[in-house]
């Protein structure tokens, strides 16, 4: 089953209604997708995954293996509760915490900040291109998540590896859930594989990404907002036990004071008198449906 492939270079040509059509199914559909030609470098992208790469291998792997986590697999205790995972989080917008996590290098920091700026721009053409297809204002779904914050909607990343794992069938490197915030960005492993989305009662697997594609899904949020016409979808990450996969998700997502709610104009109208349905119909019987309930909801609101 083919992923979809969002493709932002046809995003100023004669192709991007068909582009548009494209993400618009993915979100209803799907969930997730891949973007490609997204104009971040992928020399830059190499290089935040070398980076991180290194910080794992200098400072978390050893720490990880004498874990709690560790011991109760190696004895092969319940680790039904737990995530075979080592990982960390950045928070880059409204405030920046990077330089506050010990032991980063400024190499790592300026990298990460360089990559981030890029990536809030895809994450930014994604909220518009959405919001254009669910009929909404361009910016609407930005707005929604920047609450009164002038500057902007919320940015952060959980930096993961999921290490080589010596009993991968007792415990998951990460377990079944949806993401609670808004659009992911996932910068993810080349080689080993593990992500898994569920999708028509069966367990989809997401392989390495190539030629430095940005794995995208929408997140709760998302799906709120637009009254559950586009889904956050169940997925979960399965251990390795030849390879550590490397991921590297950054969260587009409501500040903490935003207040969401599905946007009004995708909402059926409600609190109508059946009667006034009832005399409109009888005037728009055989036109589109969509403007009548637009009329009745209107009705009902007092305008």
């Amino acid at each position: 089953m083919a992923i979809p492939v969002i493709d932002f270079s046809t995003l100023n040509g004669d192709k991007r209604g068909e582009t548009m059509a494209l993400l618009h199914e993915a979100c209803q559909k799907w969930g997730c997708f891949l973007i490609e030609n997204h104009d971040i470098e992928g020399k830059l992208m190499e290089k935040v995954k070398k980076v991180i790469n290194s910080y794992y291998e200098e400072n978390l792997k050893e720490s990880f293996y004498q874990s709690e986590i560790a011991k109760r697999l190696e004895k092969k205790e319940n680790t039904c509760d737990v995530d075979w995972e080592s990982s960390f989080f950045i928070w880059h917008r409204p405030a920046s915490n990077i330089r506050k996590i010990p032991n980063l290098s400024e190499d790592l920091c300026q990298t990460m900040d360089e990559y981030i700026d890029k990536l809030v721009q895809v994450a930014e053409t994604l909220s518009q291109m959405m919001s254009e297809n669910l009929g909404l204002e361009k910016d609407y779904i930005k707005k929604a998540f920047s609450g009164n914050n002038n500057n902007g909607p919320a940015m952060g990343t959980k930096v993961a590896k999921y290490p080589e794992c010596p009993y991968p069938e007792l415990v998951r490197g990460l377990r079944e859930h949806t993401d609670a915030g808004g659009i992911i960005l996932l910068l993810q492993d080349d080689k080993v594989p593990g992500l898994e989305f569920f999708k028509d009662g069966k367990w989809i697997e997401i392989p390495p990404s190539k030629n430095n594609a940005i794995f995208v899904n929408t997140g709760d949020q998302i799906e709120v907002l637009s009254n559950g016409l586009y889904k956050s979808v169940v997925h979960r990450v399965m251990p390795d036990k030849n390879g550590s996969r490397l991921s590297i998700a950054s969260f587009y997502n409501p500040v903490g004071e935003a207040i969401i709610s599905p946007a009004p104009k995708l909402l059926y109208p409600s609190n109508y008198c059946y009667g006034d349905y009832l005399e409109l119909y009888g005037k728009t019987k055989f036109g589109d449906k969509g403007p009548r309930f637009e009329s009745i909801k209107n009705k009902a609101n007092g305008n």
